[in-house]
């Protein structure tokens, strides 16, 4: 990777996100920060240009529970790069009680994968002109324990956060999975990681701030941000994985992921129901 390399990094100003960030950063390249709260990505802009030495951070507004904001991002996106190398898809949450995206989705699974099934289809395009490229989900173990609720994806009869949080991160390997096979005979890989368990403010409320407490009396017992981002970073920058795609990756390696995640028509079953959910093929 070096200066002439584009990269986006969702869910930037915080955590991995803002670690992912300042590690690529250091390689010279220039790094889109996508955010959805302005005051808290400028600040997080400016520690990352001073981490890195490098002043080719920019900060890009996207609320990733938003179709017309992802559709937003993507066109001024395009207006201001002519390329795109790598795509980290690393932003999330998760939350006590069910909420919705402006969509109307329950919002994990609306935030965690639905609104990145969508931005990463949306630059698909200029991700296969700047081939080779990489495309890199952040998922979680808790995938093992995931299951795709079609008959009630969005968790309006029986909502608990696990069963929202463990849905959307195998959500995540079953897109990876699916979307590397759609780019067989491309040089865009796509694979994803489990990074750990890592003390991020993924757990506090967007809206209230609420489980921040909680949050920073758990951080002794977790990874630092920046030991959590070192296998985004490393998928995102390492010749061992150039050509390397569709795998789920823990600790810089290639492990194994549920039996469920191999499930080549579960994939296909889920990339057509968000086609319908984002609106992809309108």
């Amino acid at each position: 990777m070096d200066k002439n390399n584009v990269v986006i990094v969702t869910g930037a100003n915080s955590g991995m996100g803002k670690a992912t960030s300042a590690g690529l950063a250091k390689t010279g390249a220039t790094v889109v920060m996508l955010c959805r709260n302005k005051s808290k990505g400028e600040k997080a802009v400016h520690e990352v240009r001073d981490l890195s030495g490098n002043n080719s951070v920019e900060l890009m507004l996207c609320d990733l529970g938003s179709r017309k904001s992802i559709e937003g991002f993507c066109t001024e996106f395009k207006k201001k790069y002519q390329r795109l190398d790598v795509l980290v898809n690393n932003a999330g949450v998760t939350l006590l009680d069910r909420q919705q995206t402006f969509d109307g989705y329950e919002l994990q699974f609306g935030v965690n994968h639905l609104g990145h099934f969508l931005l990463t289809n949306w630059l698909l395009d200029l991700m296969l002109t700047s081939a080779p490229a990489r495309i890199i989900n952040v998922s979680s173990g808790a995938h093992k324990s995931g299951k795709i609720h079609f008959d009630d994806v969005n968790l309006k009869k029986n909502y608990n956060v696990w069963r929202a949080y463990a849905q959307s991160k195998l959500a995540n390997v079953l897109f990876t999975y699916e979307l590397s096979e759609r780019l067989k005979g491309t040089k865009v890989t796509a694979n994803c990681l489990h990074p750990g368990a890592v003390a991020t403010a993924m757990g506090i409320d967007r809206n209230t701030g609420f489980g921040t407490f909680i949050t920073s009396m758990l951080k002794p017992f977790f990874q630092t941000s920046e030991e959590g981002a070192q296998t985004a970073i490393y998928l995102a920058t390492s010749h061992d994985v150039e050509g390397v795609t569709g795998k789920y990756f823990y600790r810089k390696r290639p492990i194994p992921s549920s039996k469920t995640s191999y499930d080549k028509d579960l994939a296909r079953k889920l990339w057509k129901l968000s086609e319908r959910m984002t609106g992809l093929k309108d």
